[in-house]
């Protein structure tokens, strides 16, 4: 490193990442405002800045030679990684066992709770902790998905990379060295020995600091002592404690701290299979996903999170304007913006080839008519067990209930977003009985003022629909729309609203058809592909959410043995940190978007009714 400032102009190029690993190789870490993927390895491959959908400054996860890294690991090949949370927080710890001894890098990133002025901070401190270690730190940020070329700025404490949109600043007492168009670092740690990477956010008028042993210090016990004192808010003592906080804390970091909104996965096109199309944007806020997390994380004690996704979820039907595609979208952008436009990105090869990589998500604009449902049932139930509904958001929600009694009886594209064509999904009827179900207990137990008499009409409107058009006689199962033979994993969710009961002959003999065709093994396929195409092709994993629903679906019917052991089959296809992807494949591999809040909520919901029934 040269001690005068030195400015290179980086265009595309330098060293570039050998492979990709697995999904399940990876932790995260989080300030609430964005997340970084940290793998086995050392490497962050994956890091959107300042917030969760934000362009990526690291995204090496969807292309290992443009996409970007930051990687700290020996320098020896012969290497042996561990990977573990420091217990009860979101501080990762990456340890490395090598033939000269070991070390470890803490990686975690500082919460500011009410403070105006978030201060971006990815922090890293390496460790000597048996014999004597050399590591490689290599910086190769790549702005704006790889598009954006930068300078790279050094100082006496780091260096500075300056791009069209974003400023970071990595500050380190490890003199740093240019590596088009970045920076790296050899250093050797002893027993004791420390060293410390702090990767910031910066204006462009920065001017260059160091941080202290001290500081460095003061943040790590700081955010220690956050996520601690957060998780022991929660009032769950039953089976399985660990993996539910674990599933707690995780569904925490994907919470986008100003608005209180949840990302449905803090990655971008993370394949359902590998080398196939089926690759989406989730780091955006579904209706659906926010409720059902809202109504997971009370259950908890979780009060604060709860008020704070109803505070979105409210804001959003306060929004609420007439559209074709109804009053709500089925997702938004965790600032509450509604443009949500697809873009395909040519010179990103995917993960593992898996292309093509898409920003942005066209189901935006998709009509799925459960949302409702989802909503308003995580209403009625924080209006049970966290707070009332206030009456302008009553008369606000009460719009929305007139628009589902007049809509209900519609195609649309369903839960599974297809893009194959509308059809009158099972799925799709069901949630909006439960819209209408609920408000109705809503307003009876409130004395609310609302048209009970026609959402009551329509309600039982529905049910009768369902248990004409939805029930097959000669499938003897309720499948996935009226005009298929075909049989759908949503249905799982009929005694768990409480549509029907679990013991019904016609549910029972549901479930019977339900494990024979969707279910391999523990884990549940959501529906068919080949059988009914959805507009997307290609093949995909079975669905975790939909595993998790089977197993609260057995547990409600009375075979407490079999859904207790598909549970625990179920926990050993988590990765090493108890952390789930959106699918898994053939072999166990997780598939899709990672971590997904979908299945960690499910994993809670399940985990404490079985707990409940097992007594």
């Amino acid at each position: 490193m040269k001690s005068e400032a030195q400015t290179v102009a980086g265009p595309f190029g330098a060293a570039a990442m050998t492979d990709y690993l697995p999904i399940a190789e990876h932790g995260i870490i989080g300030d609430l405002h964005s997340i970084a993927l940290v793998g086995t390895d050392g490497t962050i491959d994956w890091y959107c800045c300042p917030s969760f959908d934000s362009p990526s400054v690291f995204g090496a996860i969807l292309d290992k030679d443009r996409g970007g890294f930051y990687r700290i690991a020996p320098t020896v090949l012969e290497c042996t990684p561990k990977q573990l949370y420091l217990p009860d927080t979101n501080v990762l710890i990456t340890r490395f066992l090598t033939p000269a001894g070991v070390g470890e890098v803490q990686d975690f990133m500082p919460i500011q709770s009410g403070v105006a002025a978030h201060r971006h901070r990815l922090i890293r401190r390496v460790m000597g902790v048996r014999g004597e270690i050399r590591f490689r730190v290599d910086v190769q940020p790549r702005f704006n998905y790889g598009r954006d070329p930068h300078d790279v700025v050094f100082h006496e404490n780091g260096v500075v990379l300056k791009s069209q949109g974003l400023t970071l600043a990595l500050e380190s007492a490890i003199p740093l060295h240019y590596a088009e168009p970045g920076a790296y670092a050899e250093f050797t740690l002893l027993p004791g020995d420390t060293a410390t990477f702090v990767l910031e956010a910066v204006p462009e008028t920065y001017i260059p600091r160091s941080y202290s042993d001290a500081e460095t210090r003061e943040a790590f016990e700081g955010t220690v002592d956050y996520w601690r004192r957060w998780l022991a808010q929660c009032r769950y003592q039953g089976r399985w404690r660990e993996m539910i906080n674990r599933s707690a804390l995780t569904l925490k970091l994907m919470t986008y701290l100003p608005s209180g909104a949840i990302v449905a996965a803090p990655t971008a096109s993370l394949p359902e299979h590998i080398g196939g199309g089926r690759n989406w944007d989730y780091r955006y806020t579904w209706i659906r996903d926010a409720a059902l997390s809202l109504y997971a994380l009370l259950r908890l004690g979780f009060v604060e999170e709860s008020a704070a996704f109803m505070s979105w979820l409210t804001d959003r039907f306060r929004e609420a304007r007439p559209a074709a595609s109804g009053p709500l979208q089925i997702m938004y952008g965790i600032d509450g913006r509604s443009a949500l436009d697809e873009e395909i990105l040519d010179h990103l090869e995917g993960y593992r080839g898996s292309a093509p990589v898409r920003i942005g998500n066209g189901a935006a604009e998709q009509l799925q008519l459960d949302i409702y449902g989802e909503l308003i049932n995580s209403v009625g139930f924080f209006n049970k067990f966290g707070s009332p509904i206030h009456h302008d958001d009553w008369m606000n929600l009460t719009q929305v209930v007139e628009w589902v009694c007049d809509n209900w009886d519609q195609a649309d594209e369903g839960i599974w977003e297809v893009r194959g064509g509308r059809q009158d999904f099972v799925y799709s009827r069901l949630m909006s009985w439960v819209a209408l179900e609920r408000a109705l207990r809503i307003a009876m137990q409130r004395g609310l003022p609302g048209d009970i008499v026609r959402w009551r009409d329509q309600r039982n409107a529905i049910y009768q629909q369902i248990m004409t058009r939805g029930w097959h006689d000669e499938r003897q199962a309720f499948v996935q729309h009226y005009e298929t033979d075909v049989l759908d994993a949503g249905v799982l969710m009929m005694p768990l609203v409480k549509f029907v009961a679990a013991t019904d002959r016609r549910w029972l003999s549901t479930l019977d058809a339900i494990a024979d065709e969707l279910v391999s093994d523990s884990l549940v396929y959501r529906y068919n592909a080949e059988a009914t195409p959805d507009g997307v092709g290609g093949e995909e994993g079975t669905f975790s959410i939909c595993t998790y629903w089977y197993v609260e679906a057995l547990a409600m019917a009375g075979r407490l043995d079999e859904a207790r052991l598909i549970f625990e089959k179920m926990l050993t296809y988590a990765n090493h940190l108890g952390l789930y992807a959106e699918q898994i494949g053939l072999t166990g591999e997780q598939l899709g978007n990672f971590p997904q809040a979908f299945t960690h909520l499910a994993l809670i919901s399940s985990a404490v009714y079985l707990n409940q029934q097992l007594g």
